[in-house]
């Protein structure tokens, strides 16, 4: 990161906490829902299969931008099936990069070739060791690894969402970070639970259990983007909800922090740790903020 980047999201950071101002600073843009994989835990993929034509999501950038959103995500569906004519995702970090946005990543399942080095993350889906992942995702977990050895820059990070199937799986996708060139980092999430993935949900106990190996694991050494400090509170689910500083774009509607807040009750069990690590940062929590600053310096 720039440390011009980093000055920036540390006055925007300031200003939301002493002024208590609800603006946002990260942003996500929904480019297609249209998926290759049928994941069991997922619950937005194919619903339409629509490509959103380009220079949509280019008027999307510029809305985000206007509002001041300097962090941005392109999130699927399947990021890498986007194209248009001769646009294609890498067309868009670049798009995103020239108007001026800070952080430019991309969310993908790793099925395709990890060729985006202007990307500063590719946040790549990792659900467990080759068996679990595998009952989550079909027979991709050979090839995703596969892909991430060839990739052409060390801007990956591992995203895994943690429910009842890979909840054990927590330590070997750790190590897999650790071990695997161009990763940088492992990044996880509970499982959310919409309706009709509600089976999947972890309890309490199992929260608890799972962060303390997480937590073991940063003390290994283990390469882990999170914020311990907000464990306890990923745990009991106490953290305020939704996230005012993080929006999602799909289609020209605008969400305030993600597409399930319109799920009656589904935000009081949100498992999305980067919501906790955010509504905690801005409240001024202090702890959070030491230890983001320290995060966001070491993985960005």
């Amino acid at each position: 990161m720039k440390i011009s980047s980093f000055f920036y999201l540390v006055s925007f950071g300031v200003r939301t906490i002493l002024l208590g101002k609800e603006d946002p600073i990260l942003g996500t843009i929904i480019v297609t829902d249209r998926c290759n994989l049928h994941c069991k835990h997922c619950s937005v993929n194919n619903i339409s299969s629509v490509l959103y034509p380009h220079d949509q999501i280019r008027r999307e950038m510029e809305q985000l931008y206007a509002m001041g959103v300097r962090i941005l995500f392109f999130c699927g569906g399947e990021t890498f099936l986007w194209r248009d004519g001769p646009h294609t995702l890498r067309t868009l970090v670049l798009e995103a990069r020239e108007m001026g946005f800070l952080i430019v990543n991309v969310v993908t399942n790793g099925t395709f070739p990890l060729d985006l080095p202007e990307a500063d993350l590719i946040l790549l889906s990792l659900d467990g060791d080759r068996e679990r992942h595998n009952a989550i995702r079909g027979d991709t977990y050979d090839a995703i690894l596969e892909n991430v050895r060839r990739a052409t820059a060390d801007n990956i990070c591992f995203y895994m969402a943690v429910n009842r199937i890979n909840r054990d799986a927590i330590r070997a996708v750790c190590e897999t970070a650790r071990e695997t060139p161009h990763v940088k980092a492992v990044s996880f999430n509970f499982h959310t639970p919409y309706p009709d993935t509600r089976d999947l949900a972890l309890t309490r106990a199992e929260k608890a259990a799972c962060c303390a190996v997480i937590g073991e694991m940063m003390e290994e050494g283990a390469p882990v983007f999170n914020l311990r400090s907000a464990f306890p509170y990923l745990i009991d689910n106490r953290f305020p909800t939704p996230c005012r500083q993080c929006v999602v774009m799909e289609n020209g509607k605008l969400s305030t922090c993600g597409r399930c807040i319109e799920v009656p009750g589904l935000c009081e069990e949100c498992g999305y740790f980067f919501v906790a690590e955010y509504t905690l940062l801005f409240r001024g929590n202090v702890r959070v903020i030491l230890e983001m600053l320290k995060t966001y310096l070491r993985y960005i």
